[in-house]
């Protein structure tokens, strides 16, 4: 009996949450004198009108690219960089080693907003601002500290033994790390990855801070800037809505496990 309760408890729940999604989806394919018409706001008359405008006029193929960019390069960097921090963290005993992990997790919770005029000075600085770098840099701010929070529960998860095996063998802990840790850990750094890309994907306060002009702006700056001289086409920012959640959904079906097991392990002793 509870367990039946429980599953027409998480059907419901997962139909509320499905609600709205589904309903903008359908308002991306209506016509917009449907959308807005005599009787109020409706759906109905399916067309791919607001796709194709989407595409051909706003020229949303450019803030798509951008966001792979910086998405794709901010997500290689944290698993490089996280990588050997995390495991300098797992493995090597060193004072402090709990403070520093703690002060890892502190940063990646830090407020955007309270740093985002020091690294627009900074970045204007170097030449940095609307650039994919300029991009880069500030969301390994916050993306690394997870990724490195992530990974290091998952190496102290690993059996020393085999580590230590293999340096009686000869073996340095580089050889170690790249030849041994990584290929046991792939669920890990993959969840780890996955995490750090939707968190690119989806950031916005830094985009909009640190880009200029369209040729930068990644997808949801260029949602929030979709609108026309007199009126918003909503139409189309209702389709653009649907292309900017589509691949972030994918994803988390796609690896749903992996993801919820990599924030469940993120609570790593020091």
């Amino acid at each position: 009996m509870n367990g039946r309760f429980g599953l027409v408890v998480a059907l419901a729940l997962a139909a509320l949450l499905a609600l709205p999604l589904a309903w903008v989806v359908l308002a991306s394919l209506s016509p917009e004198h449907v959308l807005f018409g005599s009787g109020g706001l409706g759906i109905g008359g399916l067309s791919l009108d607001h796709y194709a405008s989407l595409f051909a006029r706003q020229n949303f193929w450019v803030p798509i690219r951008n966001s792979l960019v910086v998405a794709s390069a901010t997500t290689l960097c944290c698993l490089v960089i996280g990588s050997g921090a995390a495991y300098a963290l797992a493995r090597l005993e060193f004072p402090g080693r709990g403070a520093v992990l703690g002060a890892v997790l502190a940063v990646s919770m830090f407020p955007q907003i309270s740093i985002v005029q020091p690294l627009y000075a900074l970045l204007r600085s170097v030449g940095l601002i609307d650039t994919y770098p300029g991009l880069v840099l500030p969301y390994l701010t916050f993306a690394l500290p997870l990724t490195v929070w992530l990974l290091v529960s998952y190496f102290r998860q690993l059996p020393s033994e085999i580590e230590q095996a293999a340096m009686i063998d000869g073996a340095s802990r580089m050889r170690v790390l790249v030849s041994i840790v990584l290929p046991l850990s792939l669920p890990g750094i993959v969840s780890s990855g996955i995490v750090a890309f939707i968190y690119c994907w989806n950031e916005f306060l830094f985009a909009l801070s640190f880009t200029v002009g369209p040729d930068r702006q990644t997808v949801p700056v260029a949602v929030a800037f979709l609108r026309g001289r007199h009126q918003v086409p909503w139409g189309e920012v209702f389709a653009a809505t649907v292309v900017a959640t589509a691949p972030v959904v994918a994803l988390v079906l796609a690896f749903q496990r992996r993801i919820v097991e990599g924030l469940a392990s993120g609570a790593v002793k020091s």
